[in-house]
């Protein structure tokens, strides 16, 4: 999933953002409030952590401002005081979580996990299409009763397509929300990837899963699934 980070703390930022791309993320920080709220304004995001103290414009105001322009992405913020007030504040802003520094960060990971399975709409903990389960919370993939050993980035490229079933899906999306902005590489690193997803769940099973869609992107296709069972 894409992820929109707001920190001002370069340490903390650094530690939050490697985190989250350990765990497959793709992960875009701003370290000011003007800038987070650029980019989350312009952006396509998931989910955004938000720092409430943050140079220039503080946190409840770039989620205020974010909830009058219609972005609903999840926020969970983040302060190092733990106020009553600070968490009422957040919250009438429109935020959805709140976290006190210091926390742990799988405490952020498994908040962001029921944030993201809940979205505009709800999501189920484990995502399920045809024979293919995915279970975000123990990063694991299993097929056919067959555990599929993925790498991060394999296991956030096959999250985002079966969020999606039957959705069309263009390279430029797909690297919008599997990578993130400071990726310099062309958009044939998707193909690339879906090859090895081919190679790891569709060859070994001889059922098919990925749809290409010439000249467009991928998709896939819950019919085929059904299909191969």
């Amino acid at each position: 999933m894409r992820i929109l980070l707001v920190e001002d703390e370069p340490k903390m930022a650094r530690a939050i953002r490697r985190g989250l791309e350990q765990e497959g993320h793709a992960v875009d920080v701003a370290a000011d409030g003007e800038d987070g709220l650029s980019r989350a304004l312009s952006g396509d995001y998931d989910a955004v952590v938000l720092d409430v103290m943050l140079p220039g414009r503080d946190g409840f105001s770039v989620c205020r401002e974010m909830r009058a322009a219609g972005r609903w992405a999840p926020v969970v913020m983040l302060t190092a005081r733990d106020a009553v007030d600070d968490r009422i504040r957040g919250l009438d802003a429109g935020a959805d979580d709140y976290l006190v520094k210091p926390f742990a960060f799988g405490e952020l990971l498994a908040r962001l996990r029921a944030l993201l399975r809940r979205g505009p709409l709800e999501r189920p903990s484990v995502v399920v299409a045809g024979d293919v389960e995915l279970d975000p919370a123990a990063h694991s993939v299993v097929r056919g009763g067959t555990r599929v050993e993925l790498s991060a980035r394999e296991f956030a490229l096959l999250e985002f397509l079966l969020r999606r079933p039957g959705e069309v899906l263009s390279r430029e999306r797909i690297l919008e929300h599997v990578w993130d902005y400071s990726f310099g590489g062309s958009s044939n690193v998707v193909d690339v990837y879906v090859g090895y997803l081919r190679r790891k769940l569709e060859e070994p099973f001889g059922r098919p899963l990925i749809r290409t869609v010439r000249g467009v992107g991928y998709a896939l296709d819950p019919t085929q699934l059904q299909a191969g069972e």
